[in-house]
């Protein structure tokens, strides 16, 4: 297994507890500090030098509109694009927001292939079965007896009285919770800019969601409003919502944690090995994965800080694999990782002295993301919430401030995101599913440039409205070698907006009327507002937000280079089994391999397909054997339960 992170690493852990001997190689280390651990902290984890690799991305090809954009750094050729070499990869360093997919994604991924198994329905149940829902009550009947709980979903008066209708899972291995609105909403100002603006723009549809956003105002903590509601996404997806996050009692939690709990289980079942670079898919003459070469190096690779060049010439180790080999590096790494093995287009590979295994010309082609951009406006008070607050670990020999020591105790505001509330919109009615996701932060954000996250609370009186524009057009994307050494990084272009694929420009009219909105929601805000900053004042007109958009709009969501598709697709990388084309014994399970970037925030949907990936790979495991090591499995958790029992009696 090649990567820890939201796919690779489940998909190893859930593959060891299936009695499976999985080895689990990833290029980070598994230091683990406070910005990892504390969720306000999260910009800080995406800068740490523990943690972090720094991509420098292009948004376009030509030269003079990329050096428009004020985060490009000509001394390192792009646009900072934070991603994480670590164990646990990037939910080590993302905002945990935790919101799922739309159902069109998934019965799309059904259409494209034939693979009915993908049909929003039936994913849904992977869903139910990594969350651990600590925000809804467990239903009455979930999951003690499952014969029961079959009869009482089919029958429609039951499930209304007794079922899981919503859909979440209260067992799996993912912890989800919703930040207290209380921490941020007792500021008069914000609640005026919410409250104001909410009931001008939204009110027609969303009166009952206000009348809670003012219920939670005053104190009451059981009003929020459930995004992942498998029931109320069906019947109202537009609105004003709380945000879902991956903590567990106040602590970021996600795929690091359950690699662990994993590995304390079962040892000589998964094997974690950091700080090893890999560099080469090893081949028999069959076309089949037996292995992989790797540097045993910190710092091998380019993108993190702390890169030693000599990293590179440390002697290359060898990993045979009994049974498969998974790539789960994602949407820049898995198709850098084909390229240097010798699986991806033919010319690209000839021109750097690569022998070609496939001659498959989709790796690396489709590169799809988000687009996203920040309105930023000062407030003519400070927030009196955010009195005190460093947003940062406590320096040696200093006490650290009162929210710190809240979070210790599982409370307070550290322990959120700080997004608390979102509205889902759709950027104009023809739509068939909302695409913009808007969401408020007390902070100036204006995307990813060095040290952006030391600069995001250096201003306590402002407040943005980030717009991410979800389910874009463009597909015209790249990620290319810069030549054959596996330690540099690889050349990434996401070809924005009409330099693109989408000629009639649908993504840009989308993310305008996301800005436009935003600034509505501020017009209301009366004397709460002093300016704006952020387009500011001189962008007026919608050519004007138009060509902010252009010049500005970031991403941090990238996928589709490897993407999944039917036999007769020259482009498909992957069929809807993960396997690689051309090859035996290798799959992909990563956000690489969506045909379309899915949902709004892409974490939980790779979640979903490394579970999905799980009973793939353990489907073609020979019976007597798959079997054998269930039955282990189950045998260790029951003298588990027993021996707690026992405890539990003698207290």
């Amino acid at each position: 297994m090649v990567g820890s992170g939201a796919g690779g690493g489940p998909l190893a852990a859930n593959l060891a507890r299936a009695g499976m001997k999985v080895l689990l190689l990833e290029a980070g280390g598994d230091s683990e500090g406070f910005t990892y651990q504390v969720p306000c902290f999260h910009g800080l984890a995406s800068e740490d030098p523990d943690y972090s690799w720094n991509f420098f991305v292009r948004h376009y090809g030509d030269d003079q509109r990329q050096a428009q954009d004020t985060k490009f750094r000509a001394d390192k050729g792009g646009v900072l694009y934070p991603r994480a070499g670590t164990l646990g990869g990037c939910t080590a360093h993302n905002a945990m927001i935790t919101v799922y997919p739309h159902d069109e994604d998934w019965d799309g991924i059904a259409a494209l292939t034939g693979d009915q198994s993908w049909r929003a329905d039936r994913m849904r149940a992977y869903f139910e079965r990594l969350e651990q829902c600590h925000y809804r009550r467990r239903p009455w009947c979930y999951p003690h007896n499952r014969v029961l709980a079959a009869i009482v979903r089919r029958v429609p008066v039951l499930s209304a009285l007794f079922g899981n209708r919503a859909r979440h899972g209260f067992d799996g291995w993912l912890s989800t919770t919703t930040a207290d609105p209380r921490l941020v909403l007792p500021d008069s100002e914000l609640v005026e800019v919410i409250l104001s603006a909410a009931r001008q723009e939204l009110s027609s549809t969303l009166h009952r969601a206000l009348d809670r956003i003012e219920d939670i105002a005053v104190g009451d903590p059981n009003a929020a409003v459930d995004p992942n509601d498998w029931h109320y996404r069906a019947t109202r997806r537009e609105g004003l919502w709380f945000i879902p996050l991956a903590t567990r009692k106040g602590r970021r939690n996600g795929t690091r944690e359950y690699v662990k709990e994993t590995q304390a289980r079962l040892p000589e079942n998964l094997v974690v090995r950091t700080g090893c670079l890999v560099t080469r898919v090893l081949f028999d003459g069959d076309k089949r994965a037996v292995g992989v070469e790797y540097l045993q190096a910190p710092h091998a690779y380019a993108a993190d800080p702390a890169h030693d060049p000599d990293a590179g010439q440390v002697p290359v180790r060898t990993a045979t694999a009994s049974r498969e080999v998974v790539l789960s590096g994602g949407a820049f790494n898995t198709p850098q990782l084909l390229k240097l093995s010798g699986v991806g287009p033919h010319e690209e590979l000839a021109r750097f002295g690569i022998d070609t295994v496939v001659d498959l010309p989709g790796v690396g082609e489709g590169l799809q993301d988000r687009y996203e951009v920040g309105v930023v406006t000062e407030l003519s008070k400070d927030f009196t919430s955010l009195q005190g607050a460093t947003f940062a670990p406590p320096l040696a020999g200093v006490d650290p401030d009162r929210y710190f020591v809240e979070w210790q105790q599982g409370q307070g505001l550290y322990c959120t995101n700080g997004a608390v509330l979102g509205i889902i919109k759709k950027s104009n009615a023809e739509r068939p599913t909302p695409d913009l996701f808007v969401f408020g932060l007390p902070a100036t954000f204006k995307g990813y440039y060095p040290g952006y996250s030391t600069e995001l609370e250096h201003h306590r009186n402002c407040f943005t409205w980030a717009v991410l524009k979800a389910h874009t057009e463009n597909t015209g994307g790249r990620v290319t070698l810069r030549s054959a050494n596996p330690c540099d990084v690889p050349d990434v272009n996401f070809h924005y907006f009409d330099e693109g694929t989408d000629a009639e420009g649908r993504d840009l009219d989308a993310v305008v009327e996301g800005v436009s909105f935003a600034r509505r929601l501020m017009a209301h805000a009366g004397q709460a507002v002093t300016r704006e900053l952020v387009p500011g004042p001189e962008v007026k007109t919608r050519e004007q937000i138009a060509e902010f958009v252009k010049r500005e709009a970031w991403g941090h969501h990238a996928s589709c280079t490897c993407r999944m598709g039917p036999d007769d697709d020259a482009m498909a990388v992957v069929d809807s089994r993960f396997r690689v084309r051309g090859t035996k014994g290798l799959r992909i399970v990563d956000a690489s391999v969506f045909p379309r970037i899915p949902g709004f925030f892409i974490v939980a949907a790779v979640y979903m397909i490394s579970e999905k990936a799980t009973d793939a790979i353990l489907a073609d495991v020979p019976r007597p054997k798959r079997m054998t090591g269930r039955v282990t499995t189950i045998v260790k958790h029951l003298k588990a339960s027993r021996q707690a029992a026992g405890k539990a009696g003698s207290q």
